[in-house]
């Protein structure tokens, strides 16, 4: 069984500027050729400056766990209402409200198993491809003129002392925040058990959507879908560690993530050499290369919603 243990003294790895003082420069007209996603990396720091965070994550995984085992998941509907929050210094980064809709329609194609290629998912994994049933109606558009070239990942765009926009309702609201991250980074999202005032996901306004701004080959509108994965509770398919656990039962050990679209099938050297799941959401592969979840990551989504979950409140 995959396992992981979250722990306060966590290591502070891979992204070593995340403080309130300083944020991502680099230049963000540079074409972004491999995806990345800060949400580990912001979860790490979060739990650095906050040692609480891992109590209440573990907490919410033993809920999750129990929940899974138990069988009390989602009955009835889950419909999550969508605030969309658009910080721009140019008129690309103001976005159309053609290119929010478009996202939202992705988002809904891609959680109820809706999406063109949903078909194209190999028969080793036909048997646990998975619609999710979660629908998403979009709430209000709020849009801010902003100096900034560039917001990074301290959550800064989330905070109007920092020049950005609290979020609206974030205990029945997802709230989106498409800026321009700069650094390298498409896109992150808060795990269940973080700060309210801080909930929701943050993506660059290059990478959202099907139109307008939206950069190939990020341009189907995956890396909502990848991050609204981590705000129901999520984790990269590898683990974020060689051979690591995503806490997901039927999804296959991962060496590490995958990226472009890989040629299948893909083997992994981890124990028992499994093909990789790499069309699976949670991997870092290119939009046109992601097209399902799993029937373990449904369990694991619905989860959160039941009565006493943490995102209980988006429950009908």
């Amino acid at each position: 069984m995959k396992k992981l243990i979250l722990s306060a003294t966590v290591c502070f790895m891979l992204f070593s500027c995340q403080n309130e003082q300083t944020e991502l420069t680099t230049d963000a007209t540079n074409a972004i050729t491999q995806r990345t996603c800060a949400s580990q990396d912001v979860l790490e720091a979060q739990m650095k400056a906050d040692p609480t965070l891992a109590i209440r994550m573990n907490q919410i995984e033993a809920f999750t766990q129990n929940a899974l085992l138990t069988k009390r998941l989602v009955n009835g509907k889950v419909e999550i209402p969508v605030v969309v929050n658009v910080l721009y210094r140019t008129t690309a980064e103001n976005i159309s409200a053609t290119q929010i809709q478009s996202q939202i329609d992705v988002l809904n194609k891609d959680f109820n198993a809706l999406n063109s290629d949903y078909n194209s998912v190999p028969a080793l994994f036909s048997g646990v491809k998975a619609n999710v049933g979660i629908t998403f109606v979009l709430d209000q558009v709020i849009r801010k003129s902003t100096t900034k070239t560039s917001w990074g990942t301290t959550d800064a765009m989330k905070k109007t002392s920092k020049g950005g926009l609290a979020p609206t309702s974030p205990t029945t609201k997802l709230n989106l925040w498409v800026c321009t991250i700069g650094g390298g980074i498409l896109g992150y999202a808060q795990f269940p058990g973080g700060a309210s005032a801080t909930d929701g996901v943050a993506i660059d306004s290059k990478y959202f959507g099907l139109s307008g701004s939206a950069n190939a080959p990020y341009n189907l509108g995956r890396t909502a879908t990848h991050e609204v994965g981590h705000w129901m509770n999520l984790r990269h398919i590898w683990g974020d560690a060689n051979c690591g656990s995503d806490l997901v039962s039927d999804t296959p050990t991962h060496n590490d993530a995958n990226y472009g679209v890989p040629t299948y099938p893909h083997y992994s050297t981890c124990t028992g050499t499994p093909v990789e799941m790499t069309m699976n959401y949670m991997d870092y592969t290119d939009d046109n290369a992601m097209y399902m979840f799993s029937t373990g990551q449904k369990s694991r989504m619905s989860a959160i919603f039941v009565s006493g979950g943490a995102r209980a409140a988006f429950g009908v």
